[in-house]
């Protein structure tokens, strides 16, 4: 008789809540802690993000703020309700990634850890796609029957 407790530890096999559990609840955190931390300090400091955002491709302040705002609030809100989740996925990436490779690309790791992070989890969720728990799933799957 195996130990249950190793037989679990070494089980390739999930455990505890589904996989479409699991994947709604990390799309949720996750998107939950970038609305929190990144974007809700961009939209009720504005004037002083516009001011002071990176602007890697010379679209101006503004417009480099709308778009960080766009990819910190608006699209993780897509994410956690699964509407159009890849494509908000891209726009996530397309922050995190100029934050990563751009923004922070000659900064020590300890700051660039913190887009790697976000990068990794929504390419996780835009390869894994949202699971059975979202919007997406009743659209495509209407669609296909």
């Amino acid at each position: 008789m195996k130990p249950k407790l190793l037989f679990q530890l070494f089980n390739p096999q999930a455990i505890g809540p589904s996989k479409d559990s699991s994947l709604l609840l990390f799309r949720i955190l996750v998107s939950l802690s970038m609305i929190n931390t990144h974007g809700m300090k961009k939209i009720l400091n504005f004037q002083k993000t516009a001011a002071h955002i990176p602007d890697p491709m010379g679209l101006g302040g503004e417009i480099s703020a709308l778009i960080a705002i766009g990819a910190n609030i608006v699209a993780p809100l897509f994410v956690i309700f699964g509407l159009g989740t890849r494509l908000a996925s891209i726009l996530i990436l397309s922050v995190t990634l100029m934050g990563f490779f751009v923004v922070h690309g000659s900064d020590p790791w300890s700051v660039r850890d913190v887009p790697l992070i976000y990068s990794l989890a929504y390419l996780l969720i835009f390869f894994v796609g949202p699971g059975k728990y979202a919007i997406d799933q009743k659209i495509f799957n209407r669609q296909q029957s």
